[in-house]
């Protein structure tokens, strides 16, 4: 242990832990990568051997007050050595006194929660479709809609403002936004699809109700037809689970959603019918 070194990434290097990723069966986005480094430059991070990255994580400032982890994954060949456990706290300490969340799996939820370091609020759950259907009317192309009031909405169902990620999220390659508004302008719910290692991933997807979080879906996957998709839900949205088992979507597997607070962090969950990103939250 005494070799390994924990430093910051270069965003070049970004791409091995998208990568690694990947691998690992986490399907990122094939352009995820650059927006999430707009968020935050110095978050990413890694443990080096021998000069050979063996381990990455990400834990990004949003503002002064929130932060989210991702990417935390070891080389097979050095896991349960500790380099692990190690990279995490170096990586935790980059958020400082702000509240951090992550994506978690399940199973290790008594290990995270035994540390003191993050506790266990709610589960995801990400099911698979596939692609297909028309374009339903009363949606408008994100683009169209004026970004500070997209923002504006955004942060409401958000932990905290996101504007350089979410320019990004919704101009980069292969991304493709809809929203539906009501006859005064407001936003009604927004929603993104982007391509993926594997299919799509549908991502955020807000929504006042699930017949809007619907008609968003349905806009979303009319062009990927026979395609693959992927929508991840928090499952104390109960619409949203509804949704899903309506349409018989195939369950892929769970998340634990932790912060690093035990006292609830207000969002709108009846609101959320997509996570924008396990990675990123």
């Amino acid at each position: 242990m005494a070799d390994v070194q924990f430093r910051t990434m270069t965003k070049e290097e970004v791409a091995i832990a998208v990568d690694w990723a990947a691998a690992e069966g986490w399907n990122p986005g094939l352009h995820d990568a650059a927006c999430f480094w707009r968020v935050d430059p110095e978050g990413f991070f890694c443990a080096e051997l021998d000069g050979k990255i063996v381990g990455t994580a990400a834990v990004v400032n949003y503002n002064d007050r929130f932060s989210f982890g991702g990417f935390y994954i070891v080389d097979p060949a050095h896991r349960a050595g500790g380099i692990g456990m190690q990279l995490a706290h170096y990586a935790m300490s980059h958020a400082g006194s702000r509240i951090l969340g992550v994506d978690g799996v399940v199973a290790m939820v008594p290990k995270y929660e035994g540390s003191g370091d993050l506790f266990l609020h709610y589960n995801n759950a990400r099911y698979e479709g596939t692609g297909g259907g028309k374009m339903p009317g009363g949606l408008v192309p994100v683009h169209d809609v004026k970004f500070t009031d997209l923002l504006v909405y955004d942060t409401a169902h958000f932990p905290a403002q996101r504007e350089a990620f979410l320019r990004c999220w919704i101009a980069q390659e292969g991304h493709f936004g809809l929203a539906r508004l009501d006859e005064a302008g407001n936003i009604l719910g927004y929603g993104v699809r982007r391509a993926c290692r594997d299919g799509h991933k549908i991502g955020p997807l807000f929504a006042r109700d699930r017949a809007t979080a619907e008609m968003i879906l349905d806009g979303l996957i009319a062009g990927i037809p026979g395609e693959p998709f992927f929508l991840d839900i928090p499952v104390p949205n109960k619409d949203a689970v509804a949704l899903v088992e309506d349409r018989k979507l195939n369950p892929v597997f769970f998340t634990a959603r932790l912060y690093s607070t035990k006292e609830p962090v207000p969002l709108p969950l009846g609101e959320i019918f997509g996570v924008t990103t396990f990675e990123l939250g």
